[in-house]
């Protein structure tokens, strides 16, 4: 996860009008996404240019006053529940045009474009030239890219296919990542974020870059999708649209309703199966906020007061139905809130800075025992539910579904997990995971 970006000036190109890049990107939230780019060093108003999505796949060289060349795809990328594969190979030797720019998702070579201006013959830009200031995550001056970045290759000289990164899943059909690559990355090539947030070039070419600002490592990765916060989720007040804002890899959310909360769903579903997660109240502005799950389908923007979600209110009740009954602590800020969801068994617990509520054990949670649940008896059949904080205006709730993290801070001192899936603050129930894609099929 980023709220930041990376920078190197480039060197001496093996070949200035050939190159890759690759990457695994996950988005927070719909909008403008730079994801690499080139440009002079605090000269806005030179030449730069830029890769994206935005959510068409784009392409553009400009010179400063107008657009050299540039490509947008008629295909919209808007998916902010997992990840893409993004690949743009350059050959401006080659003699038609619409071979010297090449667009790729997944595997699948982008062919239709609402703009489509090729570069010239043998054209040279600001990418993979010397002296150059290269931008990961970010266009140059600004517009920095939220959410996550995975395995970032940059060939000098070589126009590479997708197939030499990544593969379709012969039982999914899904398209996978290539974790080694046999590839090769001439002068100013690099490979970052190989298994960590570090900007040292693991290519073997000691091509590292710079960091600007903080970079979050997470257990998000293509292999294994975790939950986000739902960002294309909206409620209506009226006239006006209200949804929380999403930042930090849309693991952060900040309320901006002032009356009943801006429900903040899950990314992924939970249908069966046992599940994990926690949420930090990062700072109160207003209270009155909830904490719980709720069934997809049935989502509104009052869950819990028509009676399809269930909730651990801040101040100490529970919520269904319209009906808040007492139930354990009040929260405040800096309480961290555990929710363990037997989607199997309809039955729902809360933990509040490791200690479950209403004197369940973690003991009788794993054996499914619901004597001490907050909820049980929840019909699930057929139901898809997610995890939801609500915080209300300028209340800011960071959720984490085994990241590691709330925001920018890791946990403390992980607990314990039998699943071995995911990194939380506090001990797992046996038998309950972090809900993710690997999660999903345990």
């Amino acid at each position: 996860m980023a709220t930041g970006y990376a920078y190197r000036v480039f060197g001496t190109p093996t070949d200035a009008k050939k190159w890759t890049f690759s990457a695994w990107v996950k988005r927070a939230k719909s909008g403008t996404y730079h994801i690499f780019g080139g440009g002079a060093t605090g000269q806005t108003g030179d030449g730069h240019s830029y890769l994206g999505l935005i959510p068409e796949f784009y392409a553009v060289y400009y010179d400063g006053s107008s657009s050299i060349w540039n490509l947008y795809s008629n295909p919209k990328y808007q998916d902010i529940t997992g990840w893409y594969h993004y690949v743009f190979t350059y050959d401006s030797a080659q003699s038609t045009a619409s071979n010297r720019a090449k667009c790729y998702i997944n595997g699948e070579q982008v062919t239709s474009f609402s703009t489509e201006t090729y570069p010239s013959l043998n054209y040279s830009t600001m990418w993979n030239n010397s002296g150059i200031t290269h931008y990961l995550g970010r266009r140059g001056q600004s517009q920095n890219f939220d959410g996550c970045m995975s395995h970032v290759h940059f060939c000098d000289g070589y126009a590479y296919a997708p197939s030499d990164f990544g593969s379709t899943d012969s039982t999914t059909g899904e398209w996978k990542i290539n974790t080694t690559p046999s590839v090769s990355y001439g002068n100013n090539g690099f490979w970052l974020f190989k298994d960590d947030a570090s900007v040292t070039d693991q290519s073997g070419n000691g091509n590292n870059f710079t960091l600007s600002g903080s970079i979050t490592p997470t257990q998000d990765n293509p292999s294994n999708n975790f939950a986000t916060g739902n960002s294309l989720n909206e409620r209506f007040a009226g006239s006006a649209v209200l949804k929380p804002t999403y930042s930090q890899g849309g693991l952060t959310y900040t309320g901006t309703d002032p009356s009943y909360g801006t429900p903040a769903t899950s990314t992924l579903v939970m249908n069966k199966g046992k599940f994990y997660a926690e949420f930090k109240i990062s700072a109160v502005s207003n209270g009155n906020y909830r904490i719980g799950v709720v069934p997809l389908a049935q989502w509104n923007n009052q869950a819990w007061m028509f009676g399809v979600g269930y909730a651990y209110h801040e101040n100490g009740t529970k919520e269904h139905d319209g009906a808040n009954t007492a139930y354990g602590a009040s929260l405040t800020t800096n309480d961290i809130v555990g929710i363990a969801f037997d989607v199997d068994n309809g039955a729902i617990w809360f933990s509040k800075n490791g200690t479950w509520q209403n004197s369940a054990t973690i003991s009788e949670i794993a054996a499914g025992t619901t004597t001490n649940a907050a909820f049980s008896s929840i019909t699930t059949s057929g139901l898809d539910w997610a995890f939801v904080p609500t915080p209300l205006n300028n209340d800011v709730i960071q959720a984490n579904y085994g990241n590691g993290y709330f925001g920018s801070t890791a946990v403390s001192s992980a607990g314990t997990n039998a699943s071995n899936i995911g990194i939380f603050e506090y001990d797992v129930p046996t038998g309950f995971t972090a809900l993710c894609t690997k999660g999903l099929n345990e």
